[in-house]
């Protein structure tokens, strides 16, 4: 991999509260200059020694995806710098492809979508037939089957059933990931016949140039004036909760206001911080729900607790069961407001 000399950008000594105000074109930074690169090349590496030729380009944008048309991939602009993976954790819980595997994974796979426009390969019938129509519509939401051995496995929240897109993007990242022993881990599953078609449909691809080759950059960080804070409140408003939105009584069902309880007065707001991980994992592993769902409404019931006072008045292991449903529940209820998500 080429050596790559890294700039320290103006605004690393900067305050979260002081880089929020910034804009995006504000940050200046190019891909070419980040930590990223190691991770690309890795990308490439994996295609070269499949016989892949075709190399997709990358940019800075504010999410993941792969343009209709444009056979890229636009990385997220918070990867680009510890600072703002920083920014991006306090902001909304969760930092998808912040480190270095969870990275790999998400590159595997914007790649396939990446490869199929480059080769339009969703033209060919037989494609159709193993995988569906790439263009039907994205479903609002979708209703996962974790038992379900039609499809791999490998972004989380059984991504791969919610279109077929997703499913070929899928399958290929599985396919293309270093010394996957997909034949064994999937020898018994149907979607071995995906797997397999893969590998030959990837064979018909090597030395071959791609159909479509446009370099374009869709939504770059150099061309969006909106700022970082304006960003981060769109996304919470998409995403979040509404504080005032959550039902006190619940919570005064759940925990307590009485602080003559014994030796059970810890405050249940510093009960739902402790447990908060675990919670995260017990809501998000059991439903297939996201877990900056999980985290924004776990942090809104903290603000409740907290500005109610509440307190715990039963042992931690029953009062995580409750409260594991109690988050189920609330999710139920604000989950039209949300598209291209998960059903529970």
């Amino acid at each position: 991999m080429p050596s790559v000399r890294r700039k320290k950008p103006y605004w690393s000594g900067y305050s979260y509260d002081e880089l929020l105000e910034l804009r995006f074109i504000d940050l200046n930074i190019k891909i070419s200059d980040t930590s990223l690169m190691s991770h690309i090349y890795q990308l490439y590496e994996e295609l070269e020694y499949r016989g892949i030729k075709f190399k997709p380009h990358c940019w800075l944008s504010d999410e993941w995806f792969s343009p209709d048309k444009i056979p890229g991939i636009a990385i997220p602009f918070y990867l680009a710098h510890p600072k703002l993976v920083k920014l991006e954790a306090q902001q909304v819980y969760e930092v998808e492809g912040g480190t270095e595997r969870s990275c790999m994974k998400l590159l595997r796979h914007e790649a396939g979508h990446a490869i199929s426009t480059a080769y339009q390969l969703s033209r060919r019938k037989k494609i159709k037939r193993v995988f569906g129509d790439f263009n039907k519509k994205y479903p609002d939401y979708y209703r996962p089957n974790p038992k379900s051995k039609n499809y791999v496995m490998h972004l989380d929240w059984w991504y791969a059933q919610s279109h077929p897109a997703e499913d070929f993007a899928e399958t290929f990242a599985v396919w293309l990931k270093p010394r996957s022993r997909w034949r064994t881990e999937y020898k018994d599953w149907a979607v071995l016949k995906k797997l397999n078609y893969m590998d030959e449909l990837m064979e018909t691809l090597v030395d071959r140039k791609p159909l479509n080759s446009k370099r374009n950059f869709v939504d770059p960080i150099s061309r969006m004036k909106n700022t970082l804070r304006h960003h981060y409140n769109r996304k919470r408003s998409h995403y979040g909760v509404n504080v005032t939105e959550v039902y006190d009584n619940e919570l005064i069902r759940l925990f307590r206001r009485d602080n003559s309880i014994g030796k059970y007065q810890r405050s249940a707001a510093t009960f739902l911080k402790n447990y908060h991980n675990e919670l995260c994992d017990i809501c998000a592993r059991g439903t297939g729900m996201y877990p900056y769902d999980i985290a924004q409404i776990l942090q809104n019931m903290m603000v409740r607790c907290k500005e109610m006072k509440l307190k715990i008045s039963r042992f931690d292991e029953d009062l995580k069961t409750d409260v594991a449903i109690f988050i189920v529940l609330q999710s139920l209820n604000y989950r039209q407001r949300i598209n291209h998500r998960i059903a529970i």
